[in-house]
């Protein structure tokens, strides 16, 4: 897989053993759902201000959450139809907020890496096609963060 990690943000204390582990994260993801090796994703890492503003323009809430993914072949009702002329790998961006994986990380009891790679791995689910807005999606796509955090040696 092809990842790009990008740290916008300036709020929290950046370790570069974050980068490796998102890119292991997106890793396991890919290989357990069987990806092609050229996908593409991004990863930008930002500030509270950052996400919330993302949050209330493409969702129309306005407050800060902590990853918002924006899958590239997601369709949307208004969209006319077309055909990409070649198939393309760029599966999408996943935003994530680095303060709230650490308030997120502490308020759960557990690392940041483990918080860190778990909302990688939430986020590409959500590139992927999973969501949980029901429950048995929600069942389904909590299953996969299991077996995906398990593989990463980072289960609850």
């Amino acid at each position: 897989m092809k990842v790009a990690v990008i740290n916008q943000q300036t709020a929290c204390e950046w370790d570069e053993s974050f980068e490796q582990l998102i890119r292991k994260a997106v890793d396991q993801v890919g290989t357990m759902c069987r990806l092609e090796p050229d996908c593409e994703v991004n990863v930008v890492i930002v500030d509270a201000d950052e996400i919330k503003e993302l949050n209330c323009a493409y969702r129309g809430v306005d407050k800060v959450t902590d990853v918002l993914s924006f899958a590239m072949m997601e369709k949307h009702e208004d969209e006319p139809e077309y055909e990409l002329p070649e198939p393309d790998n760029m599966l999408g961006d996943i935003v994530i907020c680095m303060e709230k994986v650490l308030a997120q990380a502490q308020e759960y009891g557990h690392t940041p890496q483990r918080e860190l790679a778990y909302l990688t791995v939430h986020g590409m689910l959500h590139l992927l096609g999973y969501d949980h807005e029901d429950e048995n999606e929600r069942t389904l796509m909590r299953s996969m963060e299991d077996k995906l955090m398990e593989g990463l040696g980072l289960q609850r």
